[in-house]
């Protein structure tokens, strides 16, 4: 016999819990399923100095904002785990940890029918809050480099101190790939960093965090539909920038000036040869382009707005790639190791439901799928800027309890509906 409840949210993340605390308050009978534990991605999957790029004021999961002395700081990895930790103490999901979902599909009768690690389980209604990051992506080119180069994936990485003497190559200038690069820098490690094509953005501006003129702006609750990209954004990657030691601008050209080495694009490997496409300059001029934009519109509403604010001198770049170095000889170098923070990419297989688009990402209005009682929630720009992140869950989440309400109303007014069953107390 399978356990039977009228609403099962798959994944204990910050996503899963949120929606647990809205569900919970309804008075909704649910289940939490989580394959490992509470915040297992920040603890497993982020390196010791890890923290916050978005300031801690940003943290408003539902019922449980930011209560700590340092609103306008930035959490390190422990304290997210605190925050998250005693996120659940403070509510009590009912949450089964250490219960991974192999299978969900629908029944003839309705329900969706999931397949665990713990045994079978039913739900008149779904919400997959497993996140969109789920497998560590390292290029097949990875293949070709000697065994003799240890290689990890960003997600694996933890500290300089954990990597075989030597230099560094780092691929990949998202978040993750700059802040590895200066932690790894900032240790005295000599690091090779190939530059992709990510933006950045300054950490403060005229007087305070580009984070909170963008929040005042309205960025932050604009919705997919009115941005510009439309759903083309919810590709774009992140600027990089980093809450370290209070937060700051991640300057590649201050890195190099360090000693820091540059170059484009990887762009082939034979054996401990590597080749780089001829675009680290514009890849640089882009992203302080990018930047610059930023600050542009900060300009424009603090004008608009007749705010006072400090006047700022414009960016100057501090160094400039005299001649794009095309090759590199990792053994001449004593490269011993590299660090692929080169993303990762989704993986719901285990969804037997089409409900997904051509290119395996699911087919949604506000988290809100085509098929009844089916959603998801904590996707980046599920509906907002904010949607994957502490400060925009809460939204989505209230939006969906909203349509799992209106539907568990309908299904109790029909006698004969099997999902109807589910909502007496000893189903």
């Amino acid at each position: 016999m399978s356990e039977r409840y009228p609403v099962a949210v798959i994944g204990g993340g910050q996503a899963g819990l949120a929606m647990s605390y809205v569900l919970k308050r309804g008075g909704v009978r649910h289940v939490v399923l989580e394959r490992h534990g509470i915040a297992h991605a920040w603890r497993t999957q982020r390196w010791d100095s890890f923290c916050l790029v978005t300031p801690n004021w940003q943290c408003q999961l539902p019922g449980h904002p930011y209560a700590g002395a340092d609103p306008h700081g930035f959490m390190l990895k422990d304290e997210i785990i605190r925050y998250l930790e005693a996120y659940a103490a403070a509510f009590g999901p009912p949450l089964r940890e250490g219960v991974a979902v192999s299978a969900l599909r629908r029944a003839a009768s309705g329900l969706f029918e999931l397949e665990t690690s713990a045994g079978e389980f039913a739900a008149a209604q779904v919400v997959v809050a497993a996140g969109n990051y789920h497998v560590p992506v390292i290029p097949r080119i990875a293949e070709r480099l000697p065994a003799s180069i240890v290689q990890l994936h960003s997600s694996q990485y933890r500290n300089p101190e954990k990597l075989p003497a030597g230099e560094v190559m780092v691929v990949g200038t998202g978040q993750s790939g700059c802040q590895i690069a200066e932690d790894l820098h900032l240790a005295g490690r000599r690091v090779h960093l190939c530059v992709g094509s990510a933006p950045r953005t300054a950490r403060w501006y005229r007087g305070k965090d580009v984070v909170e003129w963008l929040d005042r702006m309205g960025h932050y609750a604009m919705p997919v539909h009115e941005h510009p990209l439309k759903e083309r954004v919810r590709a774009k990657a992140n600027h990089y920038v980093t809450g370290r030691d209070g937060g700051r601008d991640i300057d590649l050209r201050k890195f190099a000036l360090e000693g820091m080495r540059l170059y484009g694009r990887l762009a082939r490997v034979q054996g401990a040869e590597l080749e780089f496409a001829p675009d680290l300059k514009t890849n640089l001029d882009r992203a302080d382009a990018s930047a610059q934009a930023i600050k542009d519109s900060i300009d424009k509403y603090i004008a608009g707005a007749g705010i006072e604010a400090p006047l700022e001198a414009p960016y100057r770049p501090v160094w400039q790639p005299v001649e794009e170095p095309r090759r590199l000889d990792c053994e001449a170098a004593n490269i011993t190791s590299i660090v692929w923070s080169t993303g990762f990419r989704s993986d719901y297989s285990w969804i037997e439901i089409p409900v997904f688009n051509g290119r395996g990402y699911p087919g949604h209005e506000r988290g809100v799928t085509p098929v009844p009682g089916l959603y998801f929630l904590g996707l980046p720009w599920l509906y907002t800027w904010g949607s994957g992140r502490f400060s925009g869950v809460a939204q989505d989440a209230e939006f969906i309890a909203q349509r799992i309400q209106s539907r568990l109303s309908y299904a109790s007014q029909d006698a004969g509906a099997t999902s109807a069953a589910l909502l007496s107390p000893g189903a």
